[in-house]
């Protein structure tokens, strides 16, 4: 072999040594910034959950179409999740839904946004629906929150107004403020 043989042979064999640590250089640089909590610690399709209470009793039920958790932030978010709360009483007396949720653990407050409507489980109770774009529950209290427009559909009533707060477990929704609504005898 001629000198400019082995002299091209060892330019390629360098080149590609340097080639092949700048991107394990980079590999490197891309895990390690991948695991500072932007990148969910697990994930699950088609959830299905159960909470309990400290009594052992059900606290709620939660589905969902999809599912990430981040662990170093304590927080699990959810595509189309399905709530259904038990009040003290034990009964499931709500069905949340909403298009997209976000659980603190360390708080127990669900926050749902888009498309959240709240519906009655019992087609006896006087209040059937309500609607909003954003809900905040917290899951130890039973108290929801939101400071949205709020739409009440009922047995023969429709209410609107801003602002939600309502305690489940004392069974009293309140509008707090701008309430306006009609009425349909029968």
């Amino acid at each position: 072999m001629s000198r400019v043989t082995l002299a091209i042979i060892a330019f390629f064999g360098t080149a590609l040594v340097l080639y092949w640590q700048v991107q394990q250089k980079r590999g490197d640089d891309t895990d390690t910034s991948l695991n500072n909590g932007d990148r969910p610690d697990y994930i699950i399709d088609d959830l299905r959950s159960i909470e309990f209470n400290e009594q052992g009793q059900v606290n709620s039920r939660v589905s969902a179409q999809h599912m990430e958790h981040f662990e170093q932030k304590n927080q699990t978010d959810f595509v189309r999740p399905v709530y259904l709360v038990y009040p003290d009483k034990g009964q499931a007396q709500w069905q949340i839904q909403a298009d997209n949720g976000r659980l603190l653990k360390d708080t127990g407050k669900v926050a749902l946004e888009n498309n959240v409507i709240i519906e009655a489980i019992s087609p006896g109770e006087p209040i059937q629906t309500l609607s909003t774009s954003f809900l905040e529950l917290d899951l130890n209290t039973m108290i929801m929150t939101s400071d949205r427009i709020i739409y009440v559909k009922g047995k023969d009533f429709n209410i609107q107004g801003q602002g939600l707060y309502a305690d489940l477990n004392a069974q009293e929704v309140q509008l707090t403020s701008q309430v306006v609504g009609t009425y349909e005898a029968k």
